[in-house]
């Protein structure tokens, strides 16, 4: 139990440094809201995109490809959505509506998820995370771009609109892009590769370091009871059901925890990215990726305990 904690921290912990770092440097005035807007629409436009894009042609989608596994995941990420829209729906202001339904069902899986899967499944966890890693891209960030959509104070929310929000949106347009490279295995040139790598690179430290810029007591305090019920809502309740439907459907050991692992991760710190670029609460959205983060080591820990305590994973 012990060292899934370490290997929980040593996941967490440089999220946390980043996310103070972004807070220092705010109060040293080494960066400003020009540059958290400039940064955050450089990573939402550009290196998350790349990010997305070298992840899926580097997975290798025809080993450990399991269709039954991957048709839950699908499902029950349709469901924990349904789940937290219904619930933003009846106890959040409209305005908030989006960001809380984002917050509550978007995992940091390509980090958190993918990382814990690899350390305690070795080979057969990074092989089984990098195949879910691709359908879960594709399924955040449309449902996201879908509930976003309808609620941006400076958009339109019409079907034909929100069809062309999700067309258009750079994460998902990266996603489409790397689907046939990766499917078909086109060769791309390992300068190519690189330089994308070195790009892509700059996602994580950005994204957080702008999310810590915009934290303040203000924010914290505003944002309170709907980032709490966010985060109750990603941390504990959803990744309950998730994974007691995964156990009622049939999985057990490594396959369970794989799809714990990625129910349970905190939220992914590119909701702040995506509520700040489609005009959202930005602010909402960088306190519900500072709690849940905070509390995935906690949680996370806590849910492995009781599935090896039942004999589950």
């Amino acid at each position: 139990m012990l060292a899934v904690v370490q290997q929980t921290l040593a996941v967490t912990a440089p999220v946390f440094a980043m996310l103070f770092l972004g807070v220092v440097l705010k109060r040293l005035g080494w960066i400003d809201t020009a540059f958290i807007n400039t940064a955050s629409s450089l990573v939402f436009r550009g290196t998350m995109p790349t990010l997305l894009f070298l992840g899926i042609v580097r997975a290798d989608l025809s080993t450990a490809l399991q269709p039954a596994l991957l048709l839950y995941f699908v499902l029950a990420t349709l469901a924990c959505f349904a789940i937290a829209w219904g619930w933003a729906i009846w106890r959040c202001p409209t305005a908030d509506r989006g960001i809380y339904t984002q917050g509550a069902f978007r995992g940091n899986n390509g980090i958190v998820g993918l990382a814990l899967a690899t350390s305690l499944y070795g080979d057969y966890g990074l092989a089984v995370g990098s195949v879910l890693a691709g359908v879960v891209i594709l399924c955040y960030n449309v449902l996201a771009a879908i509930v976003l959509a309808i609620y941006s104070p400076v958009g339109k929310s019409d079907p034909r609109a929100i069809g062309l929000s999700i067309i258009r949106n750079p994460l998902i347009v990266g996603v489409l892009l790397a689907m046939p490279v990766a499917y078909w295995q086109w060769p791309l040139p390992n300068w190519l590769l690189l330089s994308g790598q070195y790009f892509a690179q700059m996602t994580l430290p950005l994204a957080l370091i702008c999310i810590g810029g915009t934290l303040s007591l203000a924010s914290l305090r505003e944002s309170s009871a709907v980032a709490l019920s966010a985060s109750a809502m990603k941390m504990v309740w959803l990744p309950l059901l998730a994974t007691l439907g995964a156990w009622l459907w049939g999985f057990r050991g490594a396959d369970l925890g794989i799809l714990f692992f990625y129910f349970a991760s905190p939220t992914a710190a590119a909701s702040f990215v995506m509520a700040r670029a489609m005009g959202g609460n930005h602010q909402l959205a960088a306190v519900i990726v500072v709690v849940t983060t905070l509390a995935g080591v906690v949680t996370i820990n806590l849910g492995l305990l009781l599935l090896q305590w039942a004999g589950w994973t």
